[in-house]
């Protein structure tokens, strides 16, 4: 189960995440979505964990509580929505 966590606070790592979904269940991987540019955290990481029941008890456990001395907010991730290019001129 893919897991979309936000709010996160700019200092929170990798461990951090890792250890507050793993008292749920087993976490696959967490992937801290960074700045192409800056390299700094963009303050959204997801999480996935291998089995979805574990999964949907770490979404109700962790929503609105902290990671990091931040409240995060915790949900199912959706699929990426396909964005058009936009933003330039188009060829004649």
């Amino acid at each position: 189960m893919n897991i979309y966590v936000g709010n996160l606070s700019f200092e929170a790592t990798e461990s951090d995440i890792e250890n507050a979904f793993g008292e749920f269940g087993d976490v696959a991987s967490v992937s801290i979505i960074k700045d192409r540019d800056t390299g700094r955290s963009r303050g959204f990481a997801f999480v996935e964990m291998r089995d979805g029941g574990a999964g949907q008890e770490a979404i109700a456990g962790l929503n609105d509580q902290q990671i990091a001395g931040r409240p995060v907010t915790v949900n199912e991730a959706r699929p990426r929505e396909n964005r058009n290019g936009g933003g330039g001129r188009g060829r004649w």
